[in-house]
């Protein structure tokens, strides 16, 4: 990417964007987002104590693509290797599943936050791999067996982050990574196969600034820009924000990250917006509203059992309880309080379809979703985001594969 951060924040491309605020962003009036709705599948959700979603009980019809998150690569030999061997057995359940959706494409999502974690063994596995033309080769001939062994239709990278010191990246990641995206997407044509390709990308400038997304948009199909986890409890830790309980997703600051695209003239077909299945929770007492001061995460939840996020599933479970909702208009995200000191943002159906008419006004080409699996078996979140797609859509519980629902919301 060209931009860099200025003296007083971010500065774009050229010396015309520093100290300028002004961005042309794109506008559109059709439903342009409809093309693709992705949905990210965490191998490892069967680990947790319930609300666990089988590869068998995915809702189907809604998605175009499905990306299988995640797979690794041995940081020694450069070759594909499961993230647990568990998680290996689950590849061929979810690639099957497009025998009930001919349309569907299911990808290979490697890499993700824990692989660059500093006290992995991969940490620094990207950046040697783009680093180096013989680890690419030993790489690219074992991704290609993969993606035909097990039925895979593309990869998705999703390095976390290339010349991050913070994420064990390096100066030299920079350059190479568009590099190694370009001698990847080569190898790959040379199967005489359409395999997919695409990258993760962060909403954080100070992330993006070390990507070179203009050399990279011609070399890949789409970016996929994960505008959620915006505000955490790692904001605590922050010396520009702190303590404050800020929506995980919020409208104001995903235009604010997609603008960086915009500087950078990036296509908008080729962006895929981010929606959450969950959220991010803090506790305080006197915590009760966007911008309040917290204390610590929120209380686990018991199923994804960690302290700071629950999923939609356990959100509505809460809020069936009689939890408080509010709806933050300016963020187009809703607030949940409960318990006296907790508190949690997520999206219900009519902030999702602020949000996806956000993505049709500015003529994205789509969404994705984190992550599949953080939905209930009865696809409630999916049935709201289904809703706001104009596409024609046969949609299918695999747990009932005889239940077609399309005629029920008068879909075709």
């Amino acid at each position: 990417m060209r931009s860099r951060m200025g003296e007083f924040g971010f500065c774009g491309t050229t010396s015309e964007f520093c100290g300028s605020n002004q961005v042309s962003s794109p506008q559109c009036s059709g439903t342009s987002s409809d093309a693709r709705t992705i949905g990210y599948y965490e191998g490892w959700n069967l680990e947790h104590q319930c609300d666990v979603m089988k590869p068998s009980e995915i809702p189907l019809g809604f998605y175009t693509h499905i990306n299988f998150a995640f797979a690794y690569i041995d940081p020694e030999s450069f070759q594909m290797a499961p993230m647990a061997s568990d998680v290996a057995a689950l590849y061929q359940d979810v690639t099957s599943l497009k025998q009930q959706q001919p349309d569907l494409e299911v990808w290979i999502s490697v890499g993700g936050w824990s692989f660059n974690d500093a006290d992995q063994p991969t940490a620094t596995t990207f950046s040697d791999l783009a680093a180096s033309e013989s680890a690419q080769n030993e790489f690219f001939a074992s991704l290609i067996t993969f993606l035909l062994t097990n039925g895979f239709d593309g990869v998705d990278i999703d390095w976390e982050y290339p010349a991050a010191t913070d994420r064990n990246g390096k100066a030299a990641d920079y350059q190479n990574y568009p590099s190694f995206l370009r001698n990847l997407r080569k190898a790959l044509d040379g199967t005489g196969n359409k395999f997919g390709l695409s990258i993760t990308i962060p909403s954080s400038y100070w992330y993006m600034q070390n990507f070179d997304i203009v050399t990279v948009e011609p070399i890949i199909d789409w970016f996929n820009v994960m505008t959620y986890d915006l505000h955490g409890t790692w904001d605590g830790n922050d010396p520009y924000i702190g303590k404050v309980a800020l929506a995980h997703t919020n409208l104001t600051e995903i235009e604010q990250s997609l603008e960086l695209l915009w500087r950078n003239n990036i296509d908008p077909t080729r962006v895929n917006m981010g929606l959450g299945f969950y959220g991010f929770t803090m506790s305080d007492p006197n915590c009760l509203s966007a911008g309040c001061p917290f204390s610590t995460g929120g209380k686990a939840g018991p199923c994804t059992a960690s302290s700071g996020i629950l999923s939609d599933a356990e959100i509505r479970d809460i809020i069936a309880d009689g939890a408080t909702v509010t709806l933050d208009a300016a963020a187009a995200i809703k607030i949940v309080t409960w318990d006296t000191d907790q508190w949690v943002s997520y999206d219900d159906a009519e902030t999702m379809k602020t949000k996806i008419d956000f993505a049709n006004q500015h003529c994205l080409g789509g969404t994705m979703i984190w992550a599949i699996d953080q939905d209930n078996t009865n696809g409630t979140s999916i049935d709201l985001l289904g809703t706001d797609l104009s596409r024609a859509k046969s949609v299918i519980y695999p747990a009932d594969a005889n239940n077609t629902l399309g005629e029920d919301y008068g879909w075709s």
